[in-house]
């Protein structure tokens, strides 16, 4: 039999587990298929692609940092980022845990054309908003939102928007699509 890819908008404040704790829900609410599993991770106050799979070794491809599948993020960030900003992300950024590999950033102009986030982000009249696409091929906790910060651009909104070749087109937030 072969083995089941499905691919999954997870919205705001959904943990990505089956099981819901505390404030956050699960994916119980949103699918309702047995025997598959999430492959890797994506924090409850994240949005966009969660792949799911039957398949034990399919779900180590895609979750494991020693495949390196590239994932693919666009960031609302607080602040313009400037070149060197960004080319700070290319090159790998100094975090708590170690230097980064280097990702692939470039400024999102225009911003994608996403679904308005529930509840909405904390916007400042003051300091503007930019959104940044950011590839990048290890899975270290919270690390898009470090390495942002890093660069003085702290994460408002994140929204993952490609593992590999696996996209989130054509998935609203909360679908899911085998």
């Amino acid at each position: 039999m072969p083995s089941r890819l499905i691919r999954f908008n997870k919205p705001y404040g959904v943990l990505s587990q089956f099981t819901p704790e505390g404030r956050w829900r699960g994916l119980k609410d949103f699918i309702d298929i047995p025997g598959v599993y999430v492959a890797g991770r994506l924090d409850a106050d994240s949005e966009g692609l969660l792949l799911l799979t039957d398949d034990g070794q399919l779900q180590a491809r895609i979750a494991d940092p020693r495949f390196k599948m590239e994932k693919t993020y666009w960031v609302q960030v607080e602040g313009v980022p400037t070149e060197e900003a960004l080319a700070a992300l290319r090159e790998g950024v100094q975090l708590n845990d170690g230097l980064t590999r280097p990702a692939r950033a470039r400024l999102l102009d225009p911003p994608p054309d996403v679904w308005v986030r529930q509840p909405p982000i904390r916007e400042r009249k003051s300091i503007p908003t930019a959104w940044l696409e950011l590839a990048i091929s290890e899975g270290r906790n919270r690390q898009v939102r470090r390495m942002t910060a890093a660069v003085g651009l702290p994460t408002l909104r994140l929204i993952r928007a490609a593992i590999g070749p696996h996209t989130l087109d054509g998935l609203a937030p909360g679908a899911w699509a085998e």
